[in-house]
């Protein structure tokens, strides 16, 4: 039986409920978990230990204090550890967090997409791969935030993680339902393969969307059946009949893609799914999971250059321009005019290396703005 060695960063929101998920894969593997406030990692780690060891899994989980900010000491961590996997859902700020300001001002910076907020997502994943690499071990890693972006980015400067996690994948068991439905198939049955950024497939799930760039082919037992199928109709499901909740809760439906990802590589399963950021590539595509990580596999007559141009057309839906070959991002105007205009923020060119600088304005402007919100 699979017995390896995880460390396992960014015990948030998300991150909790992925390591609830990951304690609970097949094999004895030994799980270090890192972070800065060592009582709450115990505690919350117990939690998924014990829960995980209720339901007959038996992992070895242990924590450690880890600062990601500190890139030598979690350089030396790595190097000590020797892990075969990392696992990382840190960030410096949570997704949802202009849900703290008043509803309108919410509201128009939430118009402007996640693109602006890519410092926040970027930061500590540029340090972590930077740690590993001034670790000289040789480890998969896989990356739960904003993944069809910031691991392009990575990309340029030879610092991708292995892969991302959730984004479209989240969608593809809601398409599979509705298809099995709409044939009158077993959902066994239904193959799905999609091609799409983050912007198209979190929205795809609750508006319309209208001449958005995406791929989606489908097959019944191997039989292509794409053309035969009212796409529109089956969207509109997944707003109405599949409409699913979001938010904190929400993120057991990326938490369960991580799951599937992992399992994919520790138990060397082969599994067919979707992930985001694979090997460095802009935007979410079908891939191939076993032990030496993932690889790309596209619907037939499709190039991975065409899928490649979706997704960086979706890219550009998500406030991000364009990424220059040295690692550089420059935003869309109109998706930053409006952090320009709320938060006095405008970054419409950020080199990779000046990332922590953009994430600490971004910080200090964004609190000034919910300070002043209060009074």
């Amino acid at each position: 039986m699979a017995s390896q060695r995880i460390l396992f960063i960014g015990l948030g929101d998300l991150g909790s409920h992925m390591f609830d998920l990951l304690v609970r894969t097949r094999g004895h593997h030994s799980f270090l978990v890192g972070g800065r406030n060592l009582d709450y990692l115990q505690q919350r780690t117990n939690l998924s230990l014990l829960s995980a060891v209720q339901l007959g899994y038996e992992p070895g989980v242990a924590c450690t204090y880890l600062d990601l900010e500190h890139r030598e000491q979690t350089a030396e961590t790595i190097a000590a550890f020797q892990p075969d996997i990392i696992v990382c859902a840190a960030t410096l700020q949570k997704k949802d967090v202009f849900q703290d300001l008043p509803d309108s001002v919410s509201k128009r910076l939430l118009s402007a997409q996640l693109g602006p907020r890519l410092p926040w997502h970027l930061a500590l994943m540029y340090t972590l791969m930077q740690s590993v690499s001034m670790s000289g071990q040789r480890v998969q890693v896989l990356n739960a935030i904003y993944p069809d972006v910031v691991n392009p980015i990575l990309a340029k400067v030879g610092l991708a993680p292995t892969t991302g996690v959730g984004d479209l994948a989240n969608n593809v068991p809601a398409l599979r339902q509705v298809v099995s439905g709409l044939l009158n198939v077993p959902r066994e049955q239904v193959d799905v393969r999609l091609i799409m950024s983050r912007y198209v497939s979190y929205w795809m799930s609750r508006i319309p969307l209208k001449d958005v760039p995406f791929s989606l082919s489908i097959a019944i037992n191997g039989v292509n059946k794409t053309d035969t199928i009212d796409q529109a109709a089956v969207f509109q499901q997944l707003r109405s009949t599949l409409r699913r909740i979001g938010g904190s809760i929400g993120n057991i439906m990326t938490a369960a893609s991580a799951a599937v990802i992992f399992d994919g590589i520790v138990n060397d399963t082969g599994i067919i799914t979707h992930a985001p950021g694979p090997n460095g590539l802009p935007g979410g595509y079908p891939v191939y999971v076993d032990g030496c990580g993932v690889n790309v596999i596209l619907p037939e007559k499709m190039s991975l250059q065409a899928a490649i141009d979706i997704n960086e057309a979706g890219l550009m839906l998500d406030g991000i321009e364009h990424i220059d070959e040295d690692g550089t991002v420059v935003f869309a105007e109109r998706e930053m005019s409006i952090f320009r205009e709320v938060l006095g923020y405008d970054c419409r060119r950020m080199p990779l290396c000046e990332v922590d600088d953009w994430a600490k304005e971004l910080q200090v402007k964004y609190q000034k703005l919910a300070l002043h919100s209060q009074k």
